[in-house]
């Protein structure tokens, strides 16, 4: 019967990268071909408007606390005790306390924005007080709402169902760029337009998916339901992964404002254009390994060490592959970069080398994150991200100012913050197996 089990679920990992690649594939695509016609759309100054909005709102999915993290897990472990009743009182508490989260931010936010000059805070006068508010209120209406129905992505991760997730975002995507097209035919330029057809595509992508799921899986569906009993291993496994994500979003977002302080912003662009290109790398090991965070809650629970071990191999091998690409991606970012930003656009060696080396250490950190979120055993994790938030600008002043390491030196401080969990974390997950390993034989 193990054996079987972890057969399907070798199987099911598999299938969910296959899906992930094929959808996300789509909807990169499709996002690709909706920014040209937006900039056509509403000019260069009101999508810049656009885009800053968009990168403001995107915080706001912060404030669930973690408890989509916390509801992932509790979830994904209650199917694997075969226990679907406590997985659908965890999946209605979950939907209950975030939606009064959504709710309370949404007054605060929208009762915020009478009072706020959005032109200043958008430097721009091309657009309207009255329309900047009024686009801001769309906005905010939409992610909230999106940030409580968006749950299913959480419940399709506790039941290793990534590739809908990307799915979702395949839809979505598509939707907007054809909303947008018929805005370019039928409307003047006016960014609020923009956000109503950006907020109706995914509000429609979220509530498709979740009617898909809950119609095959109506003993899980969420009803009115808030029981401390469950509520409090949400918010106590949540606020830890809350805490873990606000310092990595700290660490990964001050890097260019470090750059441009230290430096001036012109630096900037060449940060960019390089970090995007070894992205890429990031992100196909990123479809590798997001299916595993539920995949070893499930084995573990089940006391499977013998296919947590043999997956965390295959990440090694896997790595193996990342070490290539990435000395890959070196030799070629020169001459990639001169074809596609220009000759005009200089790249230093040093800083080609510092953003390789931040992929490597990061992708490393990723294979033993994944396993430890999955347990929910992630109070190790906090303390060293903490600590990487708390060393890393200091380190990169040192580096620049002192060491006269230039850009190349913004880009190392946050490899060596990292570099406590790269040892860490094999550490503690090598323990963990070997305790499990114990208890399973005993």
């Amino acid at each position: 019967m193990t054996a079987d089990v972890s057969k399907e679920r070798t199987r099911n990992y598999l299938q969910q990268i296959k899906g992930a690649v094929a959808y996300k594939v789509v909807a990169m695509l499709a996002s690709f071909l909706a920014i040209p016609m937006m900039i056509r759309y509403l000019g260069q100054e009101q999508f810049g408007v656009w885009s800053t909005l968009l990168t403001v709102m995107s915080w706001i999915v912060f404030f669930d606390l973690g408890v989509g993290n916390g509801l992932r897990n509790k979830v994904a472990e209650a199917l694997a005790k075969n226990d679907k009743a406590e997985a659908a009182n965890y999946i209605a508490s979950g939907y209950s306390l975030i939606g009064l989260i959504a709710l309370v931010l949404w007054a605060l936010v929208t009762g915020a924005s009478f009072f706020v000059p959005w032109q200043a805070v958008f430097n721009t006068q091309a657009i309207s007080e009255t329309t900047l508010r009024l686009t801001v209120q769309v906005a905010v209406f939409f992610v909230v709402l999106n940030f409580w129905i968006g749950l299913i992505s959480a419940i399709l991760g506790a039941v290793q169902k990534t590739a809908m997730t990307a799915l979702s975002q395949l839809i979505s995507n598509v939707l907007a760029l054809l909303f947008v097209f018929v805005l370019t035919k039928t409307t003047d330029a006016t960014i609020t337009y923009l956000a109503l057809a950006y907020g109706v595509s995914l509000v429609i992508a979220n509530i498709g998916l979740s009617c898909w799921f809950y119609q095959s899986q109506p003993e899980l569906r969420p009803k009115p339901y808030l029981d401390k009993q469950h509520v409090s291993p949400l918010l106590s496994v949540g606020m830890q992964f809350f805490t873990i994500q606000i310092a990595v979003l700290i660490i990964f977002t001050t890097d260019k404002i470090l750059i441009t302080q230290l430096l001036g912003p012109e630096y900037v662009t060449q940060y960019d254009v390089v970090f995007k290109l070894f992205g890429l790398i990031t992100f196909a090991h990123t479809l590798i390994s997001a299916p595993l965070w539920s995949a070893y809650t499930d084995a573990y629970h089940r006391n499977d060490t013998i296919w947590i071990k043999r997956m965390l191999k295959k990440q090694l091998m896997i790595f193996g592959g990342v070490l290539v690409a990435i000395f890959t991606m070196g030799l070629l970012t020169k001459p990639i970069v001169a074809i596609w930003i220009g000759h005009e656009m200089t790249v230093s060696q040093p800083l080609v080398i510092s953003i390789g080396l931040f992929v490597l250490v990061s992708t490393w950190n990723n294979i033993y994150a994944m396993f430890v979120n999955g347990i929910g055993q992630i109070k190790l994790q906090l303390y060293t991200a903490v600590i990487a938030m708390v060393i890393n600008i200091p380190l990169a002043i040192l580096f620049v100012k002192w060491f006269g390491l230039g850009l190349s030196g913004v880009v190392l401080a946050t490899v060596v913050s990292l570099l406590l969990a790269a040892v860490a974390l094999p550490i503690q997950v090598n323990q963990i197996i070997r305790k499990r390993t114990r208890e399973t034989a005993a």
